[in-house]
């Protein structure tokens, strides 16, 4: 991202709104707006191997693993305002495990850029399952959008819940019931 650029289109939205960039409060908006941009489209710039960074381990049980309640903060592509919310992600080791920390990095390579929250829930599934040959991949995300709660519907309180489940935990309904019942009890148990 050529953050100059962003740093005089911002100052030229901003004259747009009826502001003046030159006032105090204003001076280095623009350059702050670049680089929170360039923080929250990072994704765009980053290489999904670097991410995982070789961190799959072999194994000889086929557990299942999960990693619940990741912070996940996103922009949706509609209106470049931010939805945020948990991520459960969950995986039948295969022969390979992946190192905990990496699941979720692999959450915030997807949701460091414009997004809708069904394509971002199904990527993490499939990159989940394409680094740990997995026998099966459940991921559950729950989200606030602000573009349906600062303007349009303007609801407060709506969360959005999003699934994607492959291999064993599409195809085997125990499966994927015991993933459901192991991210829905109470976090505060622990």
């Amino acid at each position: 991202m050529n953050e100059e650029r962003v740093e005089q289109l911002v100052r030229e939205l901003l004259i747009e709104f009826g502001e003046d960039p030159d006032r105090e409060g204003l001076l280095k908006t623009p350059a702050r707006v670049a680089r929170a941009y360039g923080f929250l489209t990072s994704g765009y710039q980053q290489k999904i191997d670097e991410i995982v960074n070789g961190a799959v381990f072999s194994v000889e049980s086929n557990n299942m693993i999960i990693s619940r309640d990741i912070e996940v903060y996103s922009l949706c592509e509609h209106h470049m305002l931010p939805f945020f919310g948990r991520c459960h992600v969950g995986y039948i080791a295969s022969k390979k495990v992946i190192g905990l920390s990496k699941i979720a990095r692999i959450v915030d390579f997807y949701a460091r850029r414009l997004q809708i929250q069904e394509r971002l829930t199904a990527q993490i599934a499939r990159e989940i399952m394409t680094h740990t040959d997995a026998e099966g991949v459940g991921v559950v995300m729950e989200c606030r959008h602000l573009c349906s709660m600062m303007r349009g519907v303007q609801k407060q309180n709506s969360v959005m819940t999003t699934s994607s489940v492959l291999g064993s935990f599409h195809d085997d309904d125990t499966t994927r019931n015991e993933f459901l019942s192991l991210i829905a009890r109470d976090a505060r148990v622990l």
